[in-house]
C-alpha cells in the first residue's frame, strides 16, 4: 500500500477528482489505482477566497510500487502498512483478578484489554453508570446540589465524558490508531478515523462508552460502580489487596496483587491516600485560566469568510499560542465549536468550568479555554501535593467570587483588558447553564496568571482577527486541564508499591481521551507481561 501526502482539492471535488490526483502524484494512469481510502482530510482556509481541503490517502496499485514510488515527486508519497493491533502473549501466572480504579479512558481501556486477555479485571469506578451520571450532571446543574461522588469529573467515561469527546492528541504512539477502532467499533461515527479535528460529541460518548462497558462484562469483567478506594492493603512493599466503599458507606476488602490507578486528574482525595501510605509522587507543572466564549457564526465568518455556514466545512475550529522569548506562554485549549461552557465541580464549594459540544457542534457560541501554564515555583511550597491546593484556592475564590451558589464569576474581553470590572453583559450571552456572575476574574485568578492572559489576547487577536471582541465572555477558573501531580512510576510501569500500576492523566502520563487511552493500554500490556523488580512470596 502506498500513502499520498498533501492533495489538496476544491470543496466539492468527488471520489474520481480525488483518484485522479493520486494517480497525478504517482505519475501513472488512474486505471491503476485499484482502491484508495482517505487517511485524513483537513481545511485549508488561509486563503479564504479559495478554501480547500487537504486529503491524505492510502492507496493499492496494480503494479509494482516500487517503481510507482521511484517516479513520484519527493516527499509526496511513501510505504505505508496498515495498522493491526496484536494482542501481546499473557504471560501472567497469578490467580488473582486484577482491579482497576478509575473508569475513564485509561481504565477503560486497560480493563479492555485485561479482559481480552481472560483475566477477568475487576474495576471499581467511585461514580455512577453514564445513564445515571448524566442524571446528576444535569440536576446539580439545574439546582446547584453537587453529588461529591458523581460528576462532571467522575464515573463511567471519566472527565471527557462531558466534553465533546474530542480526540485531538499530540503523541505519536501507533496505538493511537487502536483507540480510533476500537471507538468506532462500538458505535463512534467513522469520520474519526480520517478527520483532522475527530470528535464524537457528548450526546454519542456516553453511547460508545456504555458499549465498550457491556463488552468488557462479556469477557468475564466485572464494573463496581458508586465503589470508592479508600485504602491499599500492602506487605513487604507489594500490594496484597484494596479497601474500597460502596454506596451506602460500607468498606470493602478485595484481595488483589495488581493494582492499575486510573484515576483521573480529580481523585484528590485518593491522590492524598496514596502519599500518606507513602506512594512515590512529584509536583507536576499544569494550567489554569478561563474560557474565552465568542458567537459560533462570529468564529466562523473568521475562519472561513464568505464560506462561513457552508456545511461541508463545518464550525470552525481554531488552536492559538503565544510563546514569548523569555516568560510565560499561553494558549487555547479544548476548543469547542458550537458548544457551551459546563460547570465541572468536584467539590463542594468550589467552582470549575470546562467546555463540551454535541456532535452536531451548532450550538449559538464557540469556546476555547485560555490557559497559562504554572510551574512548580508558583505552587508556594515544595510539598507533592501544593499544585493540588493552590487549584483549591482559585476553584473556592471563585466560588465565593460568584456568590456561594456556584454562579461562574465572568468578564467581557473589553473590560479585562482595559482592567475594570464588569458590571453587565454585552451581545454574547453566556452558556454557563447555572449562571454568572459578572466582574474582575482577577481576583480569583492568579496575577501572573491574568496578566499573561492580557497580553495573550492581543497577541492572539492577530492570528484570528477578533479574537479580542470587547464583548467575548471570560468564564472563570479553568483549573483542571491536568493533573498537578506525577506518581512515578518505573520501566516496569509500577509505582513504589510492587504491583501498583499508575496510569493515564490522574498519574501525569497522559493529557486527553487518546493519550489516556494509549497509557491505558500500555499498562495493561506491562501486567500481561508480569515483570517486577521484587519477589513475591
Amino acid at each position: 500500500m502506498i500513502r499520498i501526502n498533501q492533495i489538496k482539492l476544491p470543496l466539492d471535488a468527488g471520489t474520481n477528482e480525488l483518484t485522479a490526483a493520486a494517480a497525478k502524484a504517482l505519475r501513472c494512469p488512474a486505471r491503476r489505482i485499484l482502491s484508495l481510502e482517505v487517511a485524513r482530510r483537513s481545511i485549508d482556509s488561509r486563503k479564504k477566497e479559495e478554501i480547500c481541503f487537504v486529503y491524505h490517502v492510502n492507496v493499492t496499485v496494480d503494479g509494482d510500487e516500487d517503481a510507482l514510488l521511484a517516479r513520484a515527486k519527493p516527499g509526496k508519497a511513501e510505504k505505508y502498512t496498515p495498522f493491526s493491533y496484536v494482542l501481546p502473549v499473557c504471560r501472567r501466572v497469578s490467580s488473582l483478578r486484577p482491579v482497576v480504579v478509575g473508569f475513564g479512558p485509561a481504565g477503560l481501556f486497560a480493563a479492555q484489554t485485561l479482559a481480552k486477555a481472560g483475566l477477568r479485571p475487576i474495576v471499581l469506578e467511585r461514580g455512577d453508570c453514564v445513564e445515571e451520571r448524566t442524571k446528576k450532571v444535569r440536576s446539580f446543574w439545574a439546582t446547584g446540589v453537587l453529588d461529591e461522588q458523581s460528576n462532571v469529573q467522575f464515573g463511567e467515561g471519566g472527565a471527557g465524558t462531558f466534553s465533546d469527546g474530542k480526540l485531538t492528541t499530540g503523541i505519536k504512539d501507533s496505538l493511537c490508531r487502536q483507540i480510533f477502532l476500537e471507538f468506532v467499533r462500538h458505535g463512534a461515527p467513522e469520520e474519526i478515523l480520517w478527520s483532522a479535528t475527530p470528535h464524537i460529541g457528548t450526546d454519542r460518548l456516553g453511547g460508545v462508552v456504555r458499549s465498550m462497558r457491556k463488552e468488557i462484562e462479556s469477557l468475564g469483567g466485572e464494573v463496581k460502580f458508586n465503589s470508592r478506594l479508600t485504602g491499599l492493603i500492602v506487605a513487604n512493599g507489594v500490594i496484597h489487596g484494596v479497601c474500597y466503599e460502596d454506596k451506602a458507606g460500607a468498606v470493602h476488602e478485595l484481595e488483589t496483587d495488581t493494582l492499575l490507578l486510573c484515576i483521573g486528574h480529580s481523585a484528590r482525595d485518593t491522590v492524598k491516600m496514596l502519599h500518606d501510605k507513602g506512594v512515590r509522587m512529584e509536583q507536576k507543572p499544569f494550567s489554569v485560566g478561563a474560557r474565552i466564549e465568542h458567537p459560533r457564526e462570529f468564529i466562523d465568518r473568521a475562519q472561513f469568510g464568505a464560506l462561513a455556514g457552508d456545511p461541508r466545512l463545518g464550525a470552525a475550529v481554531y488552536k492559538l499560542s503565544c510563546h514569548p522569548a523569555h516568560g510565560r506562554g499561553a494558549y487555547t485549549f479544548c476548543m469547542c465549536p458550537g458548544g457551551t461552557v459546563v460547570a465541572a465541580a468536584s467539590e463542594t464549594g468550589g467552582v470549575v468550568v470546562n467546555g463540551m459540544s454535541e456532535y452536531a457542534r451548532d450550538a449559538r457560541n464557540s469556546n476555547a479555554a485560555l490557559l497559562v501554564g504554572v510551574s512548580p515555583e508558583d505552587f508556594g511550597s515544595e510539598h507533592p501535593l501544593a499544585g493540588v491546593e493552590l487549584q483549591r484556592q482559585i476553584e473556592r475564590a471563585a466560588f465565593e467570587q460568584g456568590g456561594r451558589d456556584y454562579k461562574a464569576p465572568c468578564q467581557l474581553v473589553g473590560d479585562f483588558l482595559q482592567n475594570v470590572p464588569s458590571t453587565a453583559l454585552g451581545s454574547v450571552e453566556p452558556s454557563y447553564p447555572m449562571g454568572v456572575a459578572p466582574g474582575d476574574i482577577r481576583r480569583c485568578l492568579p496575577r501572573k496568571v491574568t496578566d499573561v492572559m492580557a497580553d495573550a489576547i492581543g497577541k492572539m487577536d492577530r492570528q484570528l482577527v477578533g479574537f479580542a471582541l470587547p464583548d467575548a465572555v471570560l468564564t472563570a477558573p479553568e483549573t483542571r486541564s491536568s493533573s498537578p501531580v506525577r506518581i512515578v512510576r518505573d520501566e516496569f510501569f509500577q509505582c513504589s508499591i510492587g504491583g501498583v500500576y499508575p496510569c493515564g492523566e490522574g498519574a501525569g502520563y497522559a493529557g486527553g481521551i487518546v493519550s489516556a487511552g494509549v497509557d491505558g493500554i500500555r499498562c495493561a500490556e506491562a501486567v500481561l507481561r508480569d515483570e517486577a523488580p521484587y519477589e513475591t512470596e
